[in-house]
């Protein structure tokens, strides 16, 4: 009898515990667009794009010229059979040098990208547990990532992790 009784009180212990866990919920991607290092952060890749993107340019213009002088001299029969094909050869190359240079500059973007994000994630992330921490939250979603299907507006923590970053919002 002794024993059944240590055992459901033992039983009610873990589910009064189960159930006094708290949990949270916070929008990441809304908290990391409101910090100011984002926009120096944004700053700094679109100057990297917009190098990028001239460079670009300025390669397909070359092409497009050689492309168009190696047309004409075909057209007028300047080239021998065996040069035409040498010709024809180093402008593939080029354009394949074209496409190399394009899917390098969007990996040098994205790694930029992380490189600069990187550590505005972590302050996030830092804050958020020391809200957790501070105010006894169990669990703390994030709804950025869609996993979330219902949450209940009271147990939004962007306010008290908005606070702990100093990060101050005008309605």
């Amino acid at each position: 009898m002794i024993r059944s009784f240590v055992i459901v009180c033992l039983m009610c212990m873990v589910a009064l515990n189960i159930q006094a866990q708290k949990v949270g919920y916070i929008n990441t991607q809304e908290l990391i667009s409101l910090m100011p290092e984002v926009k120096e952060a944004n700053s700094q890749l679109e100057v990297m794009k917009t190098q990028f993107s001239k460079r670009g340019q300025d390669m397909v213009q070359v092409l497009q010229q050689k492309y168009q002088e190696f047309q004409q001299k075909q057209a007028n029969g300047e080239l021998a059979p065996v040069e035409a094909e040498k010709q024809g050869q180093a402008l593939k190359e080029e354009e394949q040098a074209l496409v190399a240079f394009e899917q390098e500059s969007q990996q040098k973007l994205m790694a930029k990208s992380e490189e600069l994000l990187q550590p505005m994630q972590d302050k996030v992330n830092n804050a958020i547990k020391m809200v957790a921490q501070e105010n006894g939250y169990a669990y703390i979603l994030d709804i950025s990532q869609g996993s979330v299907l219902y949450a209940d507006p009271t147990t939004d923590v962007s306010a008290l992790v908005k606070a702990k970053l100093g990060i101050t919002t005008t309605p």
